[in-house]
């Protein structure tokens, strides 16, 4: 099978916003694909690689690229790319880095400029095309005649959609029936949607919900058996050496088997949590050797907010309020999540703004009859989180790709400086919509200073309004520091470049001084321009 035709329906997929549309075109292959490359073609157009990491990152992908200049005519096959990713994953020892450099550029080389914008975001785990897991599950559905809802349940079961891919299609739907929740086999996380207030929250759960704490830390799922117990983090990867703290915890638990969810974090003296980046040092490759060092210098606290299997009690069917029984009889209180079961809006807004005045992210609002929806989006979970806002100035912006193809898209942010110019502090491509695309492309050619290939360099003059989770140390900007998960809130038409905020403010932030109760006073003292297209100064 061609490497081009897996191509281009991750093209028709990107150029679509139309979820359907996205399940047809992925079903249309799905149905024309070879029994023995189902598995892989399912797992390339989820954006996943079955190898997980191959020891080549951001850097060494796209240097590659710029360094290499592809082929005028697709000649590359499933199987001739499937053989790069092999060798650069079991390329190991001395001169590997070379030799992983050497076949990245082998595969470019022969790779078209569509195939090599894929191979790349296959490869670095960012490829944008709109169609993961949920999508391709629906997609494999559609493919083959089985109710969405079951393709589903098998694949957070299986935490594999390429695995039930191969099932599906070999053996329908009593095959994926068979599949059931066991211990040391990570399950898909469950996600949520997000609601703006404890108004809104309570209204969408039905006037009743319980309420947890957002903890802004590592998601991990805990599976114990008698004293084995491994530890996989939201993708799933064993990271059971790197956190001794849970594997303490499960082992000290009331029950022989056990599947858990929660969150691991590392706290300051005082209890606060520390950063995100500071929790995730912890996870590191380099750091696995000097854990029992680390326990004593950045301990971590494990904290459990579900329970899905309790000894031969699977839990995946309970409503939410059983499987917090099970858990409150389960987990020590230290090591609970902080709950709160209501139905009045001023005691859900003052347990949000504990959760805040504590440190945390927000709260987390839960259906009381919600059962395991791992892997879908569903609103019986919602997130209540505030976010940091800051106006930046927008420095250059890159061309788009796929459905933004002649837009620019992926915007350079600056913070002002006090003492003169701009200090960059990352992109993001987030939040925009068509017709703000369409706007900030003719605004900022206007202000078009230089070119550099496919990025635009303007006049330091728009200022956007852009909503992020955190502030990290980062060695790519000369500030050192980046915004982490930012995306666009709308633009500030109303603003000069002059009134943007300051680095000082982002060092501010990135020290602890400023809280998230204070973006909350923020946001709600203040107005901005959100949504469509901005109106023109």
């Amino acid at each position: 099978m061609k490497l081009e035709r897996l191509v281009a329906c991750s093209q028709e997929v990107g150029a679509t916003r139309s979820r359907k549309k996205k399940i047809a075109a992925l079903a249309g292959l799905i149905e024309g694909t070879p029994d023995e490359l189902l598995p892989r073609v399912v797992a390339w157009l989820s954006g996943e690689l079955p190898e997980g990491k191959i020891g080549v990152g951001y850097a060494a992908i796209y240097g590659t690229l710029k360094e290499t200049e592809g082929a005028s005519s697709s000649s590359l096959s499933m199987a001739d790319v499937q053989g790069a990713i092999t060798a650069i994953a079991g390329s190991s020892g001395k001169g590997s880095v070379k030799r992983k450099r050497a076949l990245l550029a082998e595969i470019f080389t022969a790779a078209t400029e569509p195939e090599r914008a894929f191979l790349a975001g296959l490869l670095s785990g960012e490829l944008r095309q709109g169609a993961l897991a949920g999508v391709m599950a629906d997609a494999l559905a559609a493919a083959t005649g089985i109710a969405p809802a079951v393709v589903r349940r098998a694949a957070m079961l299986a935490g594999d959609l390429a695995r039930v891919a191969r099932v599906a299609r070999a053996e329908g739907e009593a095959g994926l029936a068979a599949f059931r929740g066991e211990v040391f086999r990570p399950l898909q996380p469950m996600l949520a949607q997000t609601a703006e207030t404890p108004e809104e929250a309570l209204a969408t759960l039905g006037g009743v919900g319980v309420f947890d704490y957002k903890l802004d830390g590592a998601r991990v799922q805990v599976h114990k058996d008698g004293d084995r117990v491994q530890v996989f983090t939201r993708g799933m990867n064993n990271v059971t050496g790197a956190v001794p703290e849970v594997v303490q915890l499960a082992r000290s638990l009331p029950a022989e088997r056990v599947i858990l969810d929660g969150e691991v974090l590392a706290l300051r003296p005082d209890g606060r949590p520390h950063t995100f980046q500071t929790t995730m040092t912890r996870f590191g490759r380099k750091v696995q050797s000097r854990v029992a060092e680390l326990r004593n210098t950045l301990p971590l606290t494990p904290f459990v907010f579900d329970v899905v299997l309790r000894d031969d009690e699977e839990l995946l069917d309970a409503p939410l309020t059983e499987r917090a029984a099970a858990l409150d009889a389960l987990i020590p209180e230290p090591h609970r999540v902080p709950r709160l079961l209501t139905s009045d809006v001023n005691e859900a807004a003052a347990f949000v703004e504990r959760s805040l005045a504590e440190g945390h992210e927000g709260v987390m609002a839960k259906a009381l009859e919600s059962t395991w929806e791992a892997g879908s989006r569903g609103s019986s979970w919602l997130k209540l989180k505030p976010s940091w806002t800051l106006d930046l100035v927008v420095l250059a912006a890159e061309w788009g790709s796929g459905r933004r193809s002649g837009w620019l898209s992926n915007l350079h942010l600056g913070a002002r400086d006090p003492d003169g110019g701009f200090v960059m502090l990352g992109k993001t491509f987030k939040g925009l919509t068509d017709a703000t695309l369409a706007w900030q492309t003719e605004q900022l050619l206007a202000r078009e200073e230089r070119r550099d290939k496919h990025v635009v360099h303007v006049r330091a003059e728009l200022v956007v309004e852009i909503a992020f989770n955190e502030i990290q140390t980062s060695p790519r900007y000369p500030s050192g520091l980046a915004l982490r998960f930012a995306r666009v809130k709308g633009y500030r038409v109303d603003k000069t470049a002059v009134e943007a905020d300051t680095i000082d403010i982002v060092r501010r932030i990135h020290a602890g001084e400023l809280t998230l109760l204070d973006a909350l006073a923020k946001s709600q003292g203040r107005t901005r321009l959100a949504g469509g297209a901005p109106t023109t100064p």
